[in-house]
């Protein structure tokens, strides 16, 4: 497939040579190195024994509850107001909050948890303001490369979070790595560049389920925009859940050994690593459906947890897992900021965080059960026939063969 100039290596090469860029990227990745590391710092503290198992379910718990609850308003916030403000008061809030966190250890949860939410809401309203950021720094003949380099810095920081956290706790205590965690929030908030003038945006008193309603209805022009939505929920609720739920079980009882958990996270990372330098470059006549495809792919992970095979067969799918899903995350990300109306794009963005992050934890929870009560074989076929079936069906969605309405290139 040809490739135009925006996408070409030497493009994607300076798009980090840009300063403004650069400290949003910078805010970004220090966003995603906090929220990485917080739960294997905690997870430390259970090891020693500072915090239980009950007491860390609770605090990553609440969260995620403040995560969830933060996204919407964000988004409204973002499109009423400076989307560079949001950033920094999120990330001022989530810096602040951080010490409460290592204040409670070992001596109060409750206040741990009320702590936690407040940076899980730090979180969330960071997500649909770094999205909508990014189309203001960015021009649009670039963006698939930011985009591009956006993602690649999360799935850097998936693999360096944890490993980090591990070295540094041989130096340092849990308590100083939760107040690092706090620094880096901090990092965050003040990073990132003021946004180039943008189009007016209202600031009317009109109530927040209004606005927000409007954001919905602008989503609702774009069939395509539905119809991926919609596939990219079927995928978390059913392979994610299978990744989280089941490669474990898998992992200990198939193959005796941890191992096998740990290689094909790993493998999946590394494949979610080559799929945004691919998509940086690459750029399909049909990117929609190339995108959708590339979802698809995540149906090889659950199936290969259904039938005992090699070790390698698993790391295979988990590493055609992470390709598939940044070759659809970086066509996804850039369409949205180009076809969706500017004023209001972080309502639009906070949709697509709500519905994909919001389900995640609703899958986890139903598939255990399941599991229970139908065995894991037939939970694990169903997983990967949604995985497949889901992305094929978005696909015959008007519109979803570019990510574009008609009339739009």
């Amino acid at each position: 497939m040809p490739t135009d100039s925006d996408t070409s290596p030497s493009a994607a090469r300076s798009i980090l040579r840009e300063r403004r860029f650069l400290r949003l990227w910078c805010g970004t990745t220090a966003s995603g190195l906090a929220t990485w590391a917080l739960p294997f710092v905690l997870g430390l503290a259970v090891l020693d024994r500072e915090l239980t198992a009950a007491g860390l379910g609770i605090v990553l718990a609440t969260r995620t509850v403040g995560f969830l609850a933060a996204v919407p308003i964000s988004g409204v916030l973002a499109d009423r107001y400076s989307r560079r403000a949001v950033v920094w008061w999120a990330g001022l809030a989530a810096a602040l909050a951080t010490p409460f966190i290592a204040l409670g250890l070992g001596r109060s949860v409750p206040l741990m948890a009320v702590a936690a939410a407040v940076v899980g809401a730090g979180q969330g309203a960071c997500r649909p303001a770094f999205q909508a950021l990014t189309a203001e720094v960015v021009d649009a003949g670039r963006r698939r490369q930011a985009n591009a380099a956006m993602t690649l810095a999360v799935r850097v920081t998936t693999l360096v979070a944890p490993a980090g956290t591990a070295l540094l706790a041989a130096l340092l205590n849990t308590w100083w790595l939760l107040i690092g965690t706090g620094l880096l929030w901090l990092v965050a908030a003040v990073l990132p560049p003021r946004a180039l003038p943008a189009p007016a945006r209202e600031a009317d008193g009109a109530r927040f389920f209004a606005e927000f309603g409007e954001g919905v209805r602008e989503a609702r022009r774009h069939p395509w925009f539905l119809a991926g939505l919609g596939a990219l929920a079927a995928v978390i609720f059913t392979g994610y859940s299978a990744t989280g739920v089941a490669l474990p079980l898998v992992s200990r009882d198939r193959y005796g050994t941890e191992a096998v958990l740990a290689a094909a996270l790993t493998a999946y990372t590394l494949g979610a690593l080559a799929g945004a330098l691919l998509v940086a470059r690459w750029q399909p006549r049909a990117q929609g459906w190339a995108a959708l495809a590339g979802l698809a792919l995540y149906g090889f992970a659950p199936l290969s947890l259904l039938l005992p095979v090699h070790p390698a067969v698993v790391f295979a799918a988990y590493a055609l897992a992470g390709l598939g899903i940044e070759l659809f995350n970086v066509p996804w990300f850039t369409a949205t900021q180009r076809e969706v109306e500017p004023r209001l794009l972080a309502r639009v963005s906070s949709l697509d965080f709500l519905v994909s992050y919001g389900l995640a934890p609703v899958g986890l929870a139903f598939l255990a059960p399941a599991i229970d009560a139908f065995g894991w074989q037939p939970v694990l076929a169903g997983c990967a026939l949604v995985c497949f079936l889901a992305p094929a069906a978005a696909a015959l969605a008007p519109s979803s063969r570019g990510f574009s309405r008609p009339g739009k290139p």
